[in-house]
């Protein structure tokens, strides 16, 4: 694999030279201190082929895994359900043998290879994401297939408007929530440093406890296939029977926990990385947690 080289110079093509206007109204102020919101909006809709480019305002739930990141979005669709374009930034400061742990983590997956990315400190990625190092912190923009080619160019406008951006807050949490911090950090193993709590756009909470070396949160999906989700669980030798909801697993070789609820939902109580937690820790954790799901 050839060396990762440090890009200083602005990303070809025409971004502007100042961010694009921030949509009027209440949420204005949340919204203008995005990256989705500093980034050049023809750029993104030229450089992905897109109709339309649009910010979407509400705040979306973190990007749990290691590492965790904050995440925005940009809709790239009229339709309501259509592509968006993700960017994040890593809740916790990174380094480049974080660059190189993440990169070793996703060859793990085996999923399409990825390939050195030119862009900030240096970085990797594929036809629908890169991921970069810049000034401690981790950036991820993923999106739909394109090339890497592109990527690497929304990557350096990333780069570009990143200076200046605040910093998230470490605890941003609900008081709901709190209910399953005790619980969590014993999963955890010890307190969490980050916490990221926020709900999706049907309103279903989400909670998540961080430290650099293991994350847990929970999380609802909603789907009308639930019950024939939960098929292969059912018969799983790692499964683990839990009184929770309709049905509740813990897988006792990766910690997920799942709980259906009716036929449309299901509640997933995940640590990472996967392992062979304790199932009561686990089960402790959905006792906690689930009333805010079943009721």
């Amino acid at each position: 694999m050839p060396p990762l080289v440090s890009v200083s110079t602005p990303p070809t093509g025409t971004p502007s030279e100042t961010p694009s206007a921030t949509p009027s109204g209440p949420a204005t102020s949340k919204v203008a201190d995005t990256l989705c919101v500093r980034m050049d909006q023809t750029l993104v809709q030229s450089t992905l082929a897109v109709p339309v480019v649009q910010i979407q305002p509400k705040a979306i739930p973190a990007e749990f895994g290691l590492p965790t990141y904050d995440v925005c979005q940009l809709g790239l669709s009229t339709s309501p359900s259509g592509p968006v374009l993700r960017v994040g930034i890593s809740v916790l400061p990174a380094t480049k043998a974080t660059l190189a742990a993440t990169q070793r983590a996703y060859a793990a997956t085996k999923r399409q290879p990825a390939k050195p990315a030119a862009v900030g400190e240096g970085g990797f990625g594929t036809s629908t994401f890169v991921v970069f190092l810049l000034d401690g912190r981790l950036y991820k923009v993923s999106g739909p297939s394109a090339t890497l080619a592109k990527y690497v160019l929304l990557g350096q406008e990333v780069a570009r408007q990143a200076p200046g951006l605040p910093e998230a807050a470490p605890l941003i949490s609900r008081p709901d929530c709190e209910r399953g911090t005790s619980a969590a950090e014993k999963v955890l193993g010890a307190p969490a440093m980050i916490r990221r709590d926020g709900e999706t756009a049907l309103g279903d909470l989400v909670c998540g406890w961080v430290n650099p070396a293991s994350v847990v949160s929970t999380s609802v999906r909603r789907t009308p296939k639930a019950e024939a989700l939960m098929a292969p669980l059912r018969k799983a030798a790692t499964s683990q029977s839990i009184p929770l909801g309709d049905e509740g697993y813990v897988d006792t070789a990766t910690g997920r926990t799942t709980i259906r609820v009716g036929d449309d939902k299901l509640v997933d109580l995940v640590p990472l990385p996967a392992r062979a937690v304790d199932p009561d820790l686990m089960t402790k954790f959905a006792l906690a947690m689930s009333p805010l799901y079943t009721r």
